[in-house]
This record gives structure tokens, sequence and C-alpha cells, in this order.
């Protein structure tokens, strides 16, 4: 079923989803079911399986030099929707990205979905490589996330890749794509950043999903504002509960977020990581039960391979 159909069919309720991230290359799926497990009492309709794009290793060689090579650490996203969709009776959505994929190949991995029959993708730009300062597009890629949606549209239109003709063995994917309340650390203004995600949703986009955040009234000010664009698809936000002390200053690092001096304060207080997880725990409690109160229609946390506090904080509010 469409994440779409999924919020209609609940009639203004919210629902609970979250995110997981495949196990690195050689370790078992039982260690993601295992994840994955506590949390099924709560009735996820979806889950969303992350993507990692490709990225050097250097391999030293018997004359002392190293080898570059280029590898995936974390592959298997459509295999692990299928598994997931399988085991759990769940649907998935696997994420899609522009960086580190030719459009040709972009069309297989849609195709393998379609097979599959996973109705949902995220459409997502990704992140730089490693050693790159910026995005750079892969040759023949998609270099926006507005081009990848346009891509999964034209497949559902029966348009593939080199075919002069549509055909009539169509797609028929529900979109998501990425929003930011802090806007995107690249665009130049958080109108700027609106109006890449009015683009993304005049193209198909069906959902948004959002970057983490932790002020509600950020979120709140971003749903109006989109509102105000004419942006009228729904809007997820999404949660994610801080776990160790850490993540003070690893999260804005990484995500560029702002965290409350309210909730950095409480942070700053703990004497251990455990005291640090409580307070991340009952922080995004009190944040999802206002989103709820506010009709959000699906909660959706970012799990990052750990289940323990997101079951602590469904527990309080589904």
């Amino acid at each position: 079923m469409k994440i779409t159909e999924h919020i209609k069919n609940n009639q203004g309720k919210t629902l609970f989803s979250f995110e997981v991230i495949p196990p690195q290359k050689g370790q078992s799926i039982q260690q993601l079911y295992d994840h994955i497990d506590p949390l099924m009492e709560f009735r996820p309709p979806f889950i969303d399986v992350t993507t990692s794009r490709e990225e050097y290793i250097f391999i030293k060689k018997s004359d002392g030099l190293l080898d570059r090579r280029i590898t995936r650490m974390r592959p298997g996203t459509v295999g692990i929707c299928a598994s997931i969709m399988h085991k759990y009776g769940v649907d998935t959505v696997p994420h899609i990205l522009c960086g580190g994929f030719t459009r040709e190949e972009t069309e297989y991995v849609l195709v393998d979905c379609y097979y599959l029959g996973l109705e949902n993708v995220m459409a997502l730009r990704g992140d730089a490589m490693k050693h790159e300062a910026f995005f750079v597009s892969t040759p023949n890629g998609n270099p926006y996330a507005v081009d990848l949606v346009k891509q999964i549209v034209a497949l559902n239109r029966g348009q593939y890749l080199h075919e002069l003709e549509e055909t009539a063995n169509r797609t028929n994917f529900c979109v998501g794509v990425a929003g930011y309340p802090e806007k995107h650390f690249e665009a130049p203004s958080m109108e700027a950043d609106l109006r890449r995600l009015k683009e993304k949703v005049d193209a198909g986009a069906d959902y948004v999903v959002t970057q983490m955040f932790f002020d509600n009234r950020k979120f709140f000010d971003f749903v109006a504002a989109a509102r105000r664009l004419g942006i009228n698809v729904p809007i997820i936000p999404g949660i994610k509960p801080i776990a160790i002390s850490r993540h003070l200053n690893v999260l804005p690092q990484i995500f560029r977020v702002e965290l409350p001096d309210i909730l950095v304060k409480e942070i700053e207080k703990c004497k251990s990581n455990a005291e640090a997880r409580q307070v991340g725990i009952e922080w995004s409690i009190q944040q999802s039960k206002e989103l709820i109160e506010a009709g959000v229609p699906v909660v959706h946390f970012y799990s990052m391979g750990k289940s323990d506090n997101i079951k602590a904080i469904a527990e309080k509010i589904f």
C-alpha cells in the first residue's frame, strides 16, 4: 500500500514509523531483525531502509603501496526491503540516491522494486563522498533529487530510458522526498530551500519526510511556510532522540541542526551516557506528544541502529 493511502486510511490518527540502516557487508541480517522486533508491537505500516553511497577504501599491497578501491559498505537495500516485507508483512520504503548511480542503474533498481512489489520509494540526492568537499553528481546520473523524482514519475507513465514509446507495463510508485525545517545546509536561504521542495512536489513527489529537528516550532513554521507556497502533500516529521552526550556536538556537525538551549543544559548536567539517553527519551516523548496533538500524519523515528530508546518513547505515545 502507498504511504499516502496508509495516511488516508488512518482517518486523521497519527501513525508510527521508523528508519533502519542496512547491516555492514559481512554481518548477519538477524542483527537487523533483532532491532526491528521490539518495535513491531506499535504496528508501523511502513519501515524505511536507507542506502549508502559508494566509498573508497585503501588496501596495502605487498610492496607497501596502497591500492585505492571503491566499494559499498552497506549494500542490499532493495533485498532487505523485500525481506522485511516478507517477514513482517509491512510496507517498506527503499531510499534511492542520485549520488553513486547512473540513470541506467537507477532504472534497474526501480525495476527490481517494481517486480518485488514495493510501492514506495524515497528520492534523495545523497551526500558528497567522504573525500569530496561538496556533492559531485555521477556521470550520466541525476544531479538533483528533482531529477530523480522526474525519472521515477516517467517510469510511472511507462516511459523507460532509451525507449521511443511509452509502454503499457507501468510502475506505480508513491514518491517521498526530504524536507528541511532548518533548511538544507547548502541552501542560501530558507525561502530558496522551500522553492526547491516545491519543485520536487510539482515534479510528482507525493509526500515529504523532514530532517530531524529538536524544536517543534521550527517544524510548525516550516509546514506553514510550505503551505503558503502551495505545497499541499503530507509532511511527516522526523525525530531523532539524543542517545549519548556526544550527540550535542555530533548531530549539529553532521546534520546542521540546532538544539534548544534548555535541552543542551539538561544534557550538560548528565554524568553518564545513560542519563543523557534518558533526557533524550523524555525530550522526544514531549516532542511527539505535541506533534500528535497538532495532527501530524506520522511520527517517523530515525533509529540509527538502536531500538531500545525508540521503544521507550513509543510506549508512552502509541
